[in-house]
Order: C-alpha cells, then sequence, then structure tokens
C-alpha cells in the first residue's frame, strides 16, 4: 500500500511539472506570476529519495491545510473592526479560544471561563448607586442637586486555572486585567473602545478571578461579554500600547489555544500543537493557513489534494455551481451558511423623494430581491423582511410585518399615487413640477456580488419609471468619518452590515444615532430616521434585562420599521466551507470561527 501510494506520488509530481511547462503560464499558490517558460527540455531536478516522498507524506497526513482568500497582517486578538474580526477569526481562534463563544446567534463558554455569568447563578448582580443627574436627566459625573440611586451590573468572571501561555506561563486574571490597562492607554479597535466606554473598573480579585463594574448608565443584555481576552503581561509589559498592533506579538503572539504560530510568510501562516494547551489535543500536530488569489485555485487545491479545508465570504456565483457539482459527484464536502453580513440598500431621508413612504415602498416592491439572491447564491440565502435576521430567536415572524413581495404594478400604483408619471412616454417618471425621478446609488468599489445587485435593481427600476445612477467608492472613502454616510451625502447606499449574537440597534435606528453637526458626526443610523415610537422601542429592547419585555420591545421596532422603511432589507451574503471527503467534525456556524472545534476535527481513513 505505501509502495503504491510512493509510485503515485511521484507519477502526480512528473504531471505536474509537464502540465506547467504546456500552459503558457504557471502561477505560485497565492498568485505570484512566474516568467513564461522558454521553451527547452525541461529539468525537473533532483528526484526526490523515497525516504524524502514518505517524509513529506507524513508530514500532510499529520498537518491541517486550510485555504483561505486573505490572511491577516496581524494576529491580534483585539480586531480593529467587525469586519476585520470577520477576516480574522478563523485563525486566531486557535491561538485565543474566545472565553465566550458566539454560536448559533447564542453563547457558550470553551473551556477559557468556567461558566457565563449571569443573574440567575450568582455571578453578576446588580447593586443600588447614588448618581448625579444633569438638567435633562441623564447621569453625569458632574456633581449636581439632584442625586438618584441606579442599579449597577457587576460582574464575575471565573478564569481556568489550568489555562497557560504557549511557553509554559500560567495565565492569569492579571493578563486580563493588563489587556484593560492596555486598552485603556490606547483603545485597539472599534469593540474594544465600546467595551471601555461602558466599564466603570474592571479588576483582579484573585489569581483566577477578575470583577467587571458596568457604568450605572449602562444595562444590557450582553452583559457577561464584558471581559477582557488576556494578554500575556510578561511579554508585552514594555510594550508601547499605541504601537502594540505593529509590535512582533502581534504578527505572531503567544497565546493559549490549541495551537502555537511558529511562522509566517506572505502566502502561509504555519501552526503547531500547543504542548500547554489546556483541553484535549487536535489530531493533527501540525495547521496551516494557505493563501490563494481566487477561490477558483483554492478549490484545484482541494480537488488535488493540497487542501483539508477551504473557506471563503466571497463567492462568484459561476463557482458556486463548481463546488455544487463537486459536492454531487462526491469529490468534496460543501457547506453553505447564510452569513452575518447583510445586504440592503438605504434611503437617505433628506431627500425630497424619499421622505414619501409611498416612493419608498415602491421601489421595494419593484425590487426583485428573490431573483438577486437565486442568480448570486442559488436562493440559498432568503430575502429579508427585517434588520434582524431570521436565524436569531428576536427575529419578528414574518405575518407580524409589513412586507413587500415583488409586485411592479403595485410598485407603479404607488408612483402615480405620489404624483410621478410618464407624460412624454420616455420611460421615466418626472413629479408634477417636471422633476425627474433620477436617484443616485452609492456603493463599494470591488465587490462582484454589489455590482450585480446595483445593476439588477437598476434594471427593476427602470422598469417602474425610475432612473437610478450608480456611483462606486472605495471602502475607505465610503466609510470615512468625513465620508457621504456620516455627512448623508447620498440619496441611496447599496452596502452591508455584520450582525452579531445581539440584536443591538441603539447605533443604527435611534434618533441619537443620526450622525450630524450637533453629535460631531457620530452614530451611524445613515439614513436619518428618526420615529419616536420606534426610538422608544429600541431603547428598551437594547438595555432591558426582563426577556419578555426586550422581545416585545423587538416586535415593536422591527413593526414600524419595516412599516416606515428606512431601507430595503435584501439578503444576507453566503459562506462557503469546503472540505476533502475524508474530513470529520466540522460544524460551521454563521457566527463562530470554522475552527471553534478544531480539537474534534479527524481524517477519516479510506
Amino acid at each position: 500500500m505505501i509502495r503504491q501510494r510512493l509510485r503515485s506520488f511521484a507519477q502526480q509530481v512528473v504531471i505536474l511539472a509537464a502540465t506547467c511547462i504546456m500552459l503558457v503560464g504557471c502561477t505560485i499558490e497565492g498568485g505570484v506570476p512566474t516568467p513564461t517558460p522558454v521553451p527547452t527540455t525541461p529539468s525537473l531536478g533532483p528526484i526526490p529519495t523515497s525516504a524524502v516522498i514518505a517524509e513529506r507524506i507524513a508530514e500532510r497526513s499529520d498537518t491541517w491545510v486550510i485555504g483561505a482568500l486573505d490572511l491577516p497582517a496581524d494576529l491580534y486578538p483585539y480586531p480593529q473592526s467587525a469586519a476585520t474580526r470577520r477576516a480574522t477569526a478563523s485563525m486566531t481562534e486557535v491561538i485565543f479560544p474566545s472565553p465566550i463563544l458566539t454560536y448559533n446567534y447564542g453563547y457558550t463558554v470553551t473551556g477559557v471561563l468556567e461558566r457565563i455569568p449571569t443573574l440567575e447563578n450568582g455571578d453578576a448582580e446588580l447593586r443600588k448607586v447614588d448618581v448625579y443627574l444633569d438638567a435633562t436627566g441623564a447621569i453625569t459625573t458632574t456633581v449636581t442637586n439632584v442625586v438618584t440611586q441606579v442599579d449597577q451590573l457587576v460582574i464575575t468572571f471565573r478564569w481556568n486555572p489550568q489555562l497557560r501561555w504557549s511557553d509554559g506561563t500560567p495565565v492569569t486574571a492579571d493578563d486580563s486585567v493588563f489587556a484593560y490597562e492596555l486598552a485603556k492607554a490606547a483603545p485597539p479597535g472599534d469593540a474594544a473602545a465600546e467595551l471601555l466606554a461602558k466599564t466603570a473598573a474592571y479588576e483582579k480579585i484573585d489569581d483566577h478571578t477578575t470583577r467587571a463594574v458596568l457604568r450605572p448608565d449602562y444595562v444590557g443584555a450582553a452583559y457577561f461579554m464584558s471581559y477582557w481576552t488576556p494578554l500575556p503581561r510578561h511579554l508585552l509589559q514594555g510594550v508601547d500600547p499605541a504601537r502594540v498592533r505593529e509590535s512582533a506579538f502581534a504578527r505572531q503572539p503567544v497565546g493559549y489555544g490549541p495551537y502555537m504560530i511558529v511562522e509566517r510568510t506572505a502566502t502561509e501562516l504555519r501552526f503547531e500543537r500547543n504542548p500547554h494547551y489546556f483541553g484535549p489535543a487536535p489530531a493533527a500536530s501540525r495547521l496551516v493557513f494557505r493563501k490563494f488569489a481566487d477561490l477558483e485555485l483554492l478549490r484545484a487545491n482541494l480537488l488535488n489534494g493540497n487542501l483539508d479545508l477551504g473557506i471563503a465570504d466571497r463567492i462568484p456565483p459561476s463557482t458556486l455551481a463548481r463546488f455544487d457539482n463537486d459536492a454531487a459527484e462526491g469529490a468534496l464536502q460543501v457547506m453553505t451558511i447564510p452569513s452575518p453580513v447583510w445586504e440592503h440598500i438605504l434611503f437617505n431621508l433628506d431627500v425630497p423623494a424619499l421622505q414619501d413612504i409611498r416612493v419608498r415602498r415602491a421601489l421595494a416592491y419593484g425590487t426583485n430581491r428573490q431573483a438577486m439572491t437565486e442568480a448570486l447564491f442559488g436562493g440559498r440565502t432568503p430575502v429579508l423582511d427585517s434588520w434582524v435576521l431570521p436565524g436569531h430567536q428576536l427575529a419578528a415572524p414574518p405575518d407580524q410585518l409589513t412586507r413587500y413581495p415583488y409586485d411592479p404594478d403595485q410598485a407603479r400604483r404607488l408612483l402615480e399615487e405620489a404624483g410621478y408619471a410618464d407624460p412624454d412616454g420616455d420611460g421615466i417618471r418626472t413629479s408634477s413640477g417636471g422633476v425627474t425621478l433620477t436617484l443616485q446609488l452609492l456603493t463599494t468599489q470591488g465587490s462582484e456580488i454589489r455590482r450585480e445587485i446595483a445593476r439588477r435593481f437598476q434594471d427593476d427600476m427602470r422598469a417602474i419609471g425610475v432612473d437610478i445612477d450608480v456611483n462606486e467608492a472605495s471602502p475607505d472613502e465610503m466609510f470615512d468619518s468625513g465620508g457621504p454616510l456620516y455627512l448623508r451625502q447620498f440619496d441611496l447606499a447599496l452596502f452591508g452590515w455584520i450582525a452579531g449574537p445581539e440584536p443591538g440597534g441603539l447605533q443604527l435606528w435611534s434618533c441619537a444615532a443620526v450622525p450630524s453637526e450637533s453629535n460631531d458626526y457620530r452614530g451611524e443610523n445613515f439614513a436619518g430616521w428618526c420615529f419616536r415610537d420606534a426610538d422608544r422601542a429600541v431603547r428598551t429592547a437594547d438595555t432591558t434585562l426582563d426577556p419578555a419585555e426586550r422581545a416585545a420591545a423587538y416586535l415593536r421596532q422591527q413593526q414600524l420599521w419595516t412599516q416606515e422603511l428606512p431601507a430595503i432589507p435584501l439578503f444576507q451574503r453566503l459562506s462557503l466551507v469546503a472540505a476533502a471527503p475524508n474530513v470529520r467534525g466540522l460544524a460551521p456556524d454563521a457566527l463562530a470561527p470554522v475552527t471553534w472545534n478544531v480539537a474534534a476535527w479527524k481524517r477519516e481513513d479510506r
């Protein structure tokens, strides 16, 4: 059997080399071009000995190799944004397992913490504290004549005493407090800055216990996520907090997970099993993340046995069809999961035409969203009715919402009612004052999916008499604090949000989150939607600890949101996990990184 495998391996080497000579130009994995070969008799170099080949086969059988389309610049466990968190999570999770893992729009522990602290188990409590109120009735740190009592959340985190850094040093509560101190000195990203804003104090109780005291003006259902992922004080205490992300540690950090990073190149991250890991040892001694220039090249390496696993959030429709064929033929396992990234078309409610609810509803009825998801994802991700994703337990039942199925005739009727007609028969409607119903759609450059959405939306709108001009901007420009979204200089905007285990909503839909000069252009309610009852509902939903009150408030807010329609929700994007047929134990999820259970993966002999 071994001799047969060795012979097969040698034959593959010769075939691969010959194939490269036949092509106009081969590419190194990662997409780096090589010079076009000179048409002479090729030299294959020294033929590897049987012992070398056997060693390579043994190494491959003891290594998980995962293909990805991107490798992060750093593996620091505090990402700069939700987007970078999603892009890096599968890699950082094997070094820094999440103390509380978001899974299936819920939460579970991974062994890093002994349990999730809750009011019910006593690790969280509400304490009465005196606070000052300002003239508007808001809590302030300034001494005033008005004092009242409010509840303050205090949460205790119990860290696993078996935790060790991969250099053998014990992980202690002091390392978690150190991460908090570093963040206070220089917030490393959006999530850390948000947590700092909620935290009044974070302290060590003993070697394996920390305590968070939240600000008295903060109450939220996810209070137990107020921990700080440990960072090794013994390695980082001399590093400038403002430059830690640029440090050698951030590129190759020391962690406490099942693997430790040992090498990185432009196209690979190489890991070895952490001998000090507290949990079950993963089956393979090594793990490699390998970067590919595109999904087709990644797929080819899966099919030829160079990869165990491939992951992608950007899936061209044509490539998705090829993966489907591979799955049907038994060549690959292919799993597609509606991702937490959801696309939508946002209305700027300062635009006069869009202030008319009939126009907004007409645009929604006139958008063939089902055709979009069929074309892009084979219909495997559903059309959305609301901004709370259907996998979440707080998503409103569809029959309790105002819905907008594709109905171009209804769209035309609403536009007629709103005073937009086409008297000259050129196909584009104008108002009674002669103003053409032309709207600018702003979206991001470089996204094949958004380009296709924009094209189809443009065609759909043309069919009901609305002219759409598509303008693209780089993501950096579009989402800059001084860019068109925050300054609200657009008509329509097509982009995506990344949902989390909590719906939240205050930053997206509350009146206070409308960016303007008065709040220094902060907040992400780019639509400018300020509806009193909906504002009250989302504030209650996002701050109450009563599950029944929370569910009722989210239902009410979603009902008002779909009734008033500040945006057209489109659909979730699709994530792809493809694996060799003999890989077992994968449990991909919309929120958790695919490596969350790497210790459970096995390779079945075939």
